[in-house]
């Protein structure tokens, strides 16, 4: 039992948690931003839980969908499911559990919340199969880890104004950034068994188009600032978060793998240093 227990820690991911902080980051700028400050504690309190279990749930359909060509990829090869030490069925169940507690706290907030619930549940569904056609699936993947944000609006102000959608935006950028640099990692290799990512779609401008994202992405997030009226607490997250960004042009330039994996860990203080600048505005 013990055993399996850590197999299945392991295809939920819950031992490298860097994925529920990236998806966790924007969902507390949209909460602290719809409550003025901070939110209520049962709002929070779903969403931190919800932010968990989705991702677990994500990771666990990820590789189901995946297992064939996990199996091809240095990175993934050892996998539970794609090395068959748990079955697609135990896959399948762990991602329907994970998805039902998901929606039994859903069913705490609002009407609006619940509708977009569903919406996110079936983002977070679908993302794995647009590997298989759409060029840049990281924005895709940008869309689902943002959509948080339009439910913290919705849960705590029953409305999602436009600042929601320009925050959602902003987080697309910032994923494909970070995602593509994950996606250089394992570009030679995606690349021999025709998975689509960012990073094969840039081709040659792959530094380049990362750059330019973590720049929209910055941009982006200067303009909700001053439409909000924030000051210097807002824009010193910022410029800090800008700054780790050049930081990590320094580690990809190369595109050496450890490196642009490094990069994309490090994407985790980034988006600490928003929600510092957001929460030290209030």
């Amino acid at each position: 039992m013990s055993k399996k227990l850590t197999l299945y820690i392991r295809l939920i991911r819950l031992d490298k948690p860097i994925g529920i902080l990236l998806l966790l980051w924007p969902t507390l700028w949209g909460l602290w931003l719809a409550a003025d400050g901070v939110p209520p504690l049962k709002e929070l309190l779903i969403f931190i839980a919800g932010t968990v279990l989705m991702r677990s749930a994500g990771c666990a359909v990820n590789d189901y969908a995946d297992r064939e060509f996990d199996k091809h990829v240095a990175r993934t090869v050892n996998r539970p499911l794609t090395s068959g030490q748990i079955s697609g069925t135990e896959a399948l169940v762990v991602t329907a559990v994970l998805t039902l507690l998901a929606g039994v706290l859903a069913l705490q907030l609002n009407g609006l919340s619940i509708k977009l619930a569903v919406v996110a549940a079936i983002l977070a569904g679908s993302y794995p199969f647009f590997k298989r056609f759409f060029a840049i699936p990281q924005a895709y993947l940008g869309i689902a880890f943002g959509f948080g944000i339009p439910m913290a609006f919705a849960a705590v102000r029953n409305e999602i104004p436009m600042v929601a959608w320009c925050l959602l935006l902003a987080n697309v950028f910032w994923t494909i950034a970070y995602d593509t640099e994950y996606a250089l990692v394992d570009k030679d290799d995606d690349l021999k068994i025709g998975i689509k990512t960012s990073a094969i779609t840039f081709g040659r401008f792959d530094i380049v188009a990362v750059m330019g994202c973590y720049a929209a992405f910055i941009g982006i997030m200067t303009l909700v600032g001053a439409q909000l009226g924030f000051g210097l607490a807002y824009f010193a997250g910022l410029l800090v978060a800008a700054a780790i960004a050049i930081y990590h042009f320094t580690l990809i330039k190369q595109r050496n793998p450890a490196l642009c994996f490094k990069a994309f860990l490090h994407n985790n203080w980034l988006g600490a240093a928003v929600l510092a600048g957001v929460v030290f505005s209030y």
